[in-house]
């Protein structure tokens, strides 16, 4: 994992303002968007993930917009605050930001972890809150647990990198 953020960092030198714009669109569909109907789901998002949206919305003086749809809901006004974010990061921490954005299918979440505001394992658990929800109920699958495991892990090594 060392050897790809190395190379990952030699990327955003070459490529950053490409990356960049394409972490702002992934930010237009974050997991931390899209909120489940059911009422205990719900309040289990509303526990864990809304301390994230609380500091993301101080942070980037923002109204973070949700949802319990299929539809995207309108965020449009954190992409002028999360390229001024962007544009502050270093090559490193950028590289490590996009890592952990797609680890996590979540900016915000990258974002916490990188500025410090959580751990890579308490982002690893926010990352799959509603599949480990799912999992109380239906039980889990050895693949998910497998994929689970590794993908944490990662975050655990993409946190390491980051404080090197």
């Amino acid at each position: 994992m060392k050897e790809t953020l190395d190379k990952a960092v030699k990327e955003i030198e070459q490529y950053r303002e490409e990356i960049e714009k394409k972490l702002l669109e992934f930010a237009r569909s974050d997991l931390l968007f899209f909120w489940g109907e059911k009422r205990d789901l719900y309040l289990k998002q509303k526990t864990e993930w809304q301390p994230i949206i609380d500091w993301i919305e101080e942070s980037l003086k923002v109204k973070v917009n949700k949802t319990d749809k299929l539809d995207v809901p309108d965020n449009e006004e954190m992409q002028k605050p999360l390229k001024n974010v962007f544009d502050k990061m270093s090559n490193k921490e950028l590289a490590c930001y996009y890592a952990a954005a797609l680890n996590m299918k979540s900016v915000l979440l990258a974002l916490a972890l990188v500025k410090g505001r959580i751990d890579a394992e308490t982002a690893g658990k926010l990352s799959y809150l509603e599949e480990l929800w799912q999992n109380e109920i239906w039980g889990s699958d050895d693949e998910a647990i497998k994929r689970r495991k590794e993908r944490c892990e990662e975050l655990a090594l993409i946190e390491s990198y980051l404080k090197k």
